[in-house]
């Protein structure tokens, strides 16, 4: 039997790991990690089903060929992965982007057409158009990378619960990106964001739900 549980915003943010990430040598932050009052229910490992889902992010920001690119009219109806991230993370956002990679390898072609996956930076003054498309397209050439504005990105990502601060540099030099972590899931029948994973979440734990969240059922 499922056990399914009703949390406030700082409860989930333990729950469901919505927490910033240095993806460097850590460190504190002081964004707001969650933004709204949710419902999770635990349904694999790897998944976090909410029972109250997020409405996916007003967001116009510019894609890696220098286009406008509105997230919701151009995801509308197509099954979504969104992420926040940053190029030059060491760690976190490239193996997370890889695991997504490797997993949607793994499914049939009509499906990958079908799956949109949106890296939204957190670092856009260092991630041009240009170096976020480089990036990605050695992940995967299908993968959509968008930066913009930080004050928009911020926004944007706070209305899916997720904080991001901006890009601070470090007294050696080093410049740290603190944000939130996981990768929400958008239903192709509603759009909203019903899944939540975390950085822990493998690519085996994609490929095994990937095609489930593309069919905007359970994992």
């Amino acid at each position: 039997m499922r056990n399914k549980k009703t949390v406030l915003a700082a409860a989930f943010a333990a729950v469901a790991a919505l927490t910033l990430s240095a993806c460097d040598n850590g460190g504190d932050s002081s964004a707001d990690s969650a933004v709204a009052d949710v419902s999770a229910e635990t349904k694999t490992q790897a998944a976090t089903v909410l029972d109250q889902p997020f409405t996916k992010p007003d967001l116009v920001l510019t894609d890696t060929h220098g286009k406008t690119f509105d997230l919701r009219e151009k995801t509308k109806g197509k099954p979504t992965l969104i992420y926040f991230g940053y190029t030059n993370c060491p760690d976190v956002c490239p193996l997370t982007m890889s695991n997504i990679a490797l997993a949607k390898r793994a499914l049939p072609a009509a499906d990958q057409d079908k799956l949109q996956v949106v890296f939204v930076t957190t670092d856009p003054e260092r991630d041009t158009p240009a170096s976020l498309g480089s990036w990605l397209k050695a992940q995967d050439p299908g993968f959509t990378g968008l930066t913009g504005d930080f004050p928009t990105i911020q926004a944007g990502a706070r209305q899916i619960g997720i904080g991001i601060d901006a890009p601070k540099k470090e007294k050696d030099g080093t410049v740290v990106s603190m944000h939130g972590s996981q990768v929400i899931a958008f239903s192709p029948k509603t759009d909203k964001g019903y899944v939540l994973y975390s950085e822990d979440t493998t690519a085996d734990d994609y490929t095994k739900d990937l095609p489930a969240l593309i069919e905007g059922k359970n994992p």
